[in-house]
């Protein structure tokens, strides 16, 4: 398992830095590892760490804890790791122990795992608020909280226990939003890999393909870059585009259908997050066309959205605006544009928001409201934009030429104080770049 280089360790430390100045001298955070995971009986699944752990530290590791107490003038930066075992790093591979994590990791101090309980009510003695992962890891919270209360218990013969727990949403999740240069260094990786795997898809598909052998494509160009999926790759042909979340991926993809993919590659925790529809044999149809210039159209009136000091709400109001006036002009909507929008009678063909953070996290940290209002735009956000529409076969009122249709388009948006700056156009969007793109495709494939 790679270390940090020297530049990673500086940011880590920054990074820590930024948070104990947020929490302040009577405060102490905690944070858990994330654990290992039962895929089946003797199967885990390939290990994730947790992101807030990840990002305040670079340790890998599973089960380990994470403690920083300014002030401490032991040392503020402390960890609980497992400890080296030749045995079992015979059969899962390298431990970095209490003395890798101080030397590799910067570690001001640390300790083996099962000294935890023993020193924990120390590092919170004479403390004021944690600031944890409340409900993010439920045995971990057990433990925390007992140990808090039988420190309460023995308070008035010591320092003092802490008075209460505060998440770290205001705090660390605020400082991760904004993304800074090593972030973006990733996750501008992370976005041109995932945008050259899905042309890859674009010129692999053709009739009689399988979904998921364009799933295929798409995670073997992650993996030829060291990346792997952040998340469940979704490939649908027809109508299965019409459901948000599909991820069965087992279906033939049929001459005339679109098929739409929502794949993103993960680098060193950094996800990008695209979604692109587009015809299985290279040619969009009069109805497909028109739907997917509706879209295309909302997803650029969200994009002119994602300015600095605009209300990040802008950019889903934008969409519905535009995607609802081309529902009523193409017939699939019926009514008054305004009064549409004001009863949310377009919801039966587009029933999700257009865009979320992204960063470490494909639906990264950060609050979207202050005070109960929307929150301004800032440099250094990154947010998907990606409307779409779905229209079900047998849908009631709409022409049957569109039944089936379901195209979502997105991409991953930096906010600068230029203006956004769109992190995935390495793959192409509009009608016809991604028929010429497919064109070209079937010219120069080999003929059986």
């Amino acid at each position: 398992m790679p270390v940090p280089t020297p530049a990673d360790l500086a940011e880590y430390a920054r990074r820590r830095r930024t948070l104990m100045k947020a929490i302040g001298k009577h405060g102490v955070a905690i944070i858990p590892a994330a654990t290992e995971q039962t895929r089946n009986r003797d199967v885990e699944y390939r290990f994730r760490q947790d992101s807030d752990f990840w990002y305040l530290t670079g340790f890998r590791e599973p089960e380990a804890v994470l403690v920083l107490a300014p002030g401490r003038k032991e040392g503020e930066f402390l960890l609980f790791v497992r400890p080296r075992d030749p045995e079992r790093e015979t059969w899962t591979g390298y431990r970095a122990g209490p003395e890798g994590a101080e030397r590799d990791y910067a570690a001001d101090q640390a300790w083996n795992l099962d000294e935890l309980d023993t020193r924990l009510p120390a590092l919170l003695s004479g403390r004021e608020q944690v600031h944890c992962t409340l409900g993010e890891h439920p045995a971990f919270d057990t433990r925390l909280t007992t140990c808090v209360r039988r420190l309460r218990e023995t308070s008035r013969r010591g320092n003092g226990a802490p008075v209460g727990f505060t998440v770290l949403d205001e705090t660390l999740h605020e400082q991760r939003l904004i993304k800074r240069p090593a972030e973006l260094k990733l996750l501008r990786r992370a976005c041109d890999v995932s945008a050259q795997a899905h042309v890859r898809a674009m010129r692999y598909s053709r009739p009689g393909v399988y979904e998921y052998q364009l799933m295929a494509k798409i995670e073997h160009e992650f993996a030829l870059a060291g990346m792997e999926p952040g998340y469940g790759t979704i490939v649908g042909g027809g109508a299965n585009a019409c459901v948000l979340h599909y991820v069965e991926n087992d279906c033939v993809l049929r001459d005339g259908d679109l098929v739409l993919i929502d794949a993103g590659g993960e680098l060193q925790g950094y996800t990008a997050d695209i979604t692109r529809t587009f015809p299985v044999n290279g040619r969009f149809s009069a109805a497909q066309r028109e739907v997917y210039e509706v879209v295309l159209a909302a997803q650029l009136a969200a994009i002119d959205e994602m300015r600095v000091g605009r209300l990040q709400v802008r950019p889903h109001t934008a969409a519905v605006k535009v995607l609802v006036e081309g529902m009523v002009a193409l017939g699939i909507l019926h009514g008054e544009v305004a009064e549409l929008i004001e009863t949310e009678g377009y919801r039966r063909f587009y029933m999700h928001g257009t865009g979320h953070w992204l960063g470490l996290d494909v639906h990264d940290v950060g609050r979207y409201r202050i005070d109960g209002k929307p929150r301004p735009f800032e440099a250094g956000m990154v947010m998907t934009s990606e409307p779409g529409l779905y229209i079900p076969p047998g849908s009631e009122g709409v022409d049957a030429r569109f039944h089936g249709i379901g195209i979502r388009i997105e991409d991953d948006v930096l906010v600068t104080a230029k203006g956004p700056e769109v992190l995935t156009g390495g793959v192409p969007k509009k009608v016809d770049d991604i028929e010429a793109l497919m064109a070209d495709a079937a010219a120069t494939r080999p003929r059986k």
